[in-house]
């Protein structure tokens, strides 16, 4: 296949343009041989005619609309152009990917032989704070309170299957050593053929899932996956790299690094809307965390036996570790004495044996299901004893010469122990708010205490709920209720066998969704008790609608003023998660009035919190794409009101952004680099505006216009037929990306419909309206009053205030990314009437705020704040583009086709093509 020369890709360096000139040229022979020189010629025609109407010859695009409707005729034909199409995205991503590692290591050469800290890093960050005239000694406090949690969600946005993943991963490695200056000629040649046959592997195999991913398949593909390939390294480097930092710009002071970054997930904890996650799985994912870090432990363990050789007949060890191997001796078996002796005279590698040999007991502990649980002797029972031994290795080295010795492996073990524990990732439990209130009636209706919960007031049911709590008499002893509520009374005892077997940080954080009134979390709290797990469970309230997010302070406030919940977060430490969500509150409220709600319901909660005392973490349920949340994490956290941050968050990571972030462990370090970077730096000297009274009060304005915009559009009664006629929302609803549903309902209510397949639609119709749309209509109302005086306001803002100028860049990447030539082809598939009405009202607001964010901004274009995404947009459009006019088009015969087997066929490629522009976008959901 044919690629962007190097002389089209402007700025490309040489080694980007020789990787996908050698990608490109056998992904094109691979076409050849596969699929035959008709498919090849046939796709070269539509690149080339997609690069013409780019450049402007509005009669290529009628010349490609009459190729692609001849395309369509023939299904097979079809089907090889979009595997081309897709896979030539594959490879070029992986290209790019690469490219992005090569930049990362030139700058931090650059950076080192200047003896300056490399930007976004951990060192500048420091630096930065020893600049602003923080002590070793306020570091040392604010390390002490600090907590950086980034949560795997179990949201599908990522469309590569594993195994294409692993194929791509082959083919990474291959090409690195091809482009390695020191690889000759001969194994230039060796390594092209074997990328090449690679290519063909991903050729023949299925781009896409024959069916969904079960909820461990999720578990394993899209959490342990990451852990076992990227994080289980990378986390141990930041730590090092803090510790680094620290010592050369604090030096002699001995700084205590707390376990500050650590991992969640909610993949097999997840309960909301998914009725696959049972309390069988989540016990099943636990105990499979459990696996994957126990067998890492395993590989190091046996990596220092090889490593430590000291013999006694050379240096001493200390007495506590021969105490220490005479106390394993009892769990050693005659069979084992012969490998034991066999090392008499190095104490290191005996322990490490018998280290070794009792996480392999752990493991076949671990095996068993709670129910059958039975307790080896030999195993290690908690983490804390493993690293006690752990501990006495490194103690005996140092107190004998072996420093040097304990750095490295050993120490970075340690700190993975510390961080990952027996359970690896804590895993968080979600549910709606409406099981626990139907449980909680059924549960005092069966007593006698209410008898019908549901038709009380709140004040009513905080008074009976507060009183049940701090009775000692429980409630739910039996599990003889309904199935349901049985389910979620057990839930809440799966969560305690949880602690016990796998450590209090196996599970502590239970989020409810749509939490609405201190009701909701008294419910929790109830269920919580009754399963001894008072005290010992963060219950985190999930505000996500707008007007949620309105009410979000009154609802803490009164929480707190609670004796029982406040006797509960005593227990707690002082401590309060609170959870935001950006997708629900955008797609209730559109892009500008959810990020404002948000804003504002940081800064009020932060002051609610500090009110009573309370340390809070707020939780960011983000997501990948703009419309959900996402955008660069350093940029978004430095947006923040600082006293919501505080060097607390806890932030969401998930699909396709896992999937970028953490497949390369150079773009993994760099990514959490930055994280740090923004955490540190936010627990600094923020600058004060002091006319962020004024500009509050213009946001308020500006965000209420936008809203009333937004709902104009998506009220309209024809709005959900045309949603569903001008977007692939429905084969969206049949792709196989996640084992939970795409609605929470079994209707055709936006309400229902969840986020994550709402952002994807649009992104495939290259509208986006959930990134940008109201803004203009906004920004032009408020500023017809006075439009000189208030744009240079605006401009003033957007100069001075990191948040506005992350709202504004954000709409930035948001209209770069969308595309209304395209978009128009996608709403001409809706009726007449509606796709004239509507479009041209999505166009009309696409222009406009177009027009005034470059006036804000005093930019000539679109993503001038982002050079680097503009060229990459602009160089790969002439590709994306024939597939969403294919997509069109297989869309417009799906949906007039009659025969049941080339629907399924039709289906077949419009999923096809989902993935293909999924690529090509670099965007999913």
């Amino acid at each position: 296949m044919s690629h962007p020369s190097s002389k089209t890709i402007v700025s490309t360096p040489s080694e980007l343009s020789t990787s996908i000139r050698l990608l490109g040229g056998l992904l094109g022979e691979t076409i050849v041989e596969q699929a035959g020189e008709e498919v090849y010629q046939t796709e070269e025609r539509i690149r080339c005619l997609a690069k013409a109407w780019r450049s402007g010859d509005d009669e290529a695009f009628d010349q490609l609309t009459e190729e692609v409707a001849s395309l369509i005729a023939d299904l097979r034909m079809t089907d090889a152009n979009l595997k081309a199409f897709s896979t030539y995205f594959q490879l070029v991503n992986l290209a790019e990917e690469q490219q992005r590692v090569r930049v990362l290591r030139e700058r931090a050469d650059k950076a080192f032989e200047a003896g300056a800290p490399m930007a976004e890093t951990i060192a500048q960050a420091v630096a930065t704070l020893a600049a602003e005239g923080y002590t070793a000694e306020e570091v040392q406090q604010t390390l002490g309170t600090m907590l950086i949690m980034p949560v795997f969600t179990a949201h599908p946005t990522e469309s590569k299957r594993l195994t294409i993943r692993h194929i791509l991963k082959k083919v990474s490695k291959l090409l690195n050593q091809y482009n390695d200056p020191s690889t000759g000629a001969r194994k230039k040649s060796e390594l092209r053929d074997d990328i090449r046959s690679y290519i063909v592997l991903l050729w023949q195999s299925d781009e896409t899932r024959d069916r969904k991913p079960t909820v461990m398949d999720e578990v394993r593909n899209s959490g342990i996956y990451f852990f076992e390939n990227t994080l289980f390294d990378v986390v141990p480097d930041i730590y090092e790299e803090l510790e680094s930092a620290l010592a050369k710009t604090y030096p002699g002071y001995q700084f205590k690094i707390p376990n500050f970054l650590r991992y969640g997930s909610w993949i097999g904890g997840d309960r909301d809307g998914n009725p696959f996650v049972t309390n069988e799985v989540t016990e099943e994912a636990l105990r499979t965390q459990c696996e994957a870090i126990l067998k890492h432990y395993n590989v190091l363990v046996d990596a220092l036996y090889h490593l430590l050789s000291p013999s006694v007949h050379r240096t001493s060890t200390s007495q506590e570790l021969m105490d220490s191997l005479e106390h394993d001796r009892q769990w050693v078996s005659k069979s084992e004495l012969p490998v034991l002796e066999r090392f008499s005279s190095e104490p290191y590698r005996q322990k490490l044996i018998m280290m070794f040999r009792r996480l392999r007991a752990t493991r076949k502990q671990n095996g068993r299901p709670w129910s059958e649980y039975e307790t080896i002797p030999r195993a290690y029972q908690s983490s804390e004893e493993f690293l006690k031994d752990l501990k006495l290795v490194r103690d005996s080295l140092v107190e004998n010469k072996g420093k040097r010795l304990a750095e490295g492996t050993l120490d970075r073990l340690i700190r993975s122990v510390e961080v990952f524990g027996f359970h690896m990732a804590s895993l968080d439990i979600r549910q709606h708010a409406r099981h626990h209130r139907r449980t909680v009636g059924n549960v005092l209706q069966r007593y006698g205490i209410v008898q019908d919960y549901s038709q009380l007031s709140e004040e009513e049911r905080i008074q009976i709920l507060a009183s049940e709590i701090e009775n000692p008499r429980p409630l739910t002893s039996k599990l003889d209720f309904a199935e349901e509520d049985n389910d979620t009374i057990d839930l809440f005892r799966t969560v305690c066998r949880a602690q016990k077997f796998l450590g209090p940080e196996s599970v502590h954080t239970y989020i409810i969704s749509m939490t609405q009134g201190v009701s909701d979390l008294m419910e929790v709290l109830l269920l919580a008790k009754d399963a001894d797990l008072f005290g010992k469970l963060d219950i985190v309230p999930l505000f996500e609608t707008v007007d949620d997010l309105k009410n979000a302070p009154e609802i803490m406030q009164q929480l707190f003023q609670q004796p029982v919940y406040a006797e509960h977060l005593k227990q707690r430490g002082q401590q309060q998660q609170i959870m935001i969500g950006y997708s629900d509150s955008n797609k209730d409220g559109g892009f500008l009035q959810a990020n404002w709600m948000l804003f504002t319901a940081q800064r009020n909660l932060a002051k609610i919190c500090n009110d009573h005392g309370i340390k809070m973490t707020l939780f960011h349920g983000r997501g990948g794409s703009l419309g959900r949340g996402g955008g660069p994490t350093n940029r978004a956290i430095l947006a923040q009101p600082p006293e919501s941050v505080n060097g607390r968050i806890r932030i969401t990571e998930q699909g396709e952004v896992v999937s970028s972030r953490y497949s390369e462990p150079a773009i993994a370090h760099r990514h959490l680099e930055q994280v740090v970077h923004a955490v540190l730096c936010s627990t600094g000297d923020r600058p004060t505006f002091g006319k962020e009274s004024q500009w509050t009060s213009i946001l308020d304005s500006l965000s209420s216009i936008a809203y009333q915009k937004y709902r104009k559009l998506v009220e309209r009664p024809d709005f959900l037929a045309y949603f569903h006629l001008a977007t692939p929302i429905d084969q969206i609803d049949q792709l196989n990306l996640g084992s939970r549903p795409s609605r929470r309902k079994a209707t055709q209510s936006l309400d229902d419909l969840r986020a994550i397949p709402w952002v994807f639609a649009w992104t495939q119709s290259r509208a986006n309206i959930p990134s940008w749309y109201g803004v203009g209509t906004a920004l032009s109302q408020w500023i017809a009053v006075d439009e000189t005086d208030r744009i240079n306001q605006l401009r003033d803002m957007y100069r001075n205030w990191p948040f506005f100028r992350t709202v504004m860049s954000n709409v930035h990447l948001g209209m770069g990314r969308a595309d209304m030539s395209i978009a128009g082809l996608y709403a001409n598939l809706a009726d007449d009437e509606i796709a004239t009405a509507i479009f041209n009202d999505v166009r009309g607001e696409y222009d406009l705020t177009r027009r005034l964010l470059l006036v804000v901004t005093d930019d000539n274009d679109l993503l001038d704040t982002e050079p680097w995404l503009q060229h990459s947009i602009r160089v790969r459009n002439p590709y994306v583009d024939p597939l969403n006019l294919i997509q069109v088009k297989l869309l417009e015969k799906l949906r007039s086709c009659k025969s049941e087997e080339e629907i399924e066929e039709l289906r077949k490629a419009v999923i096809l093509s989902v993935n293909g522009i999924a690529s090509g976008l670099q965007n999913v959901g």
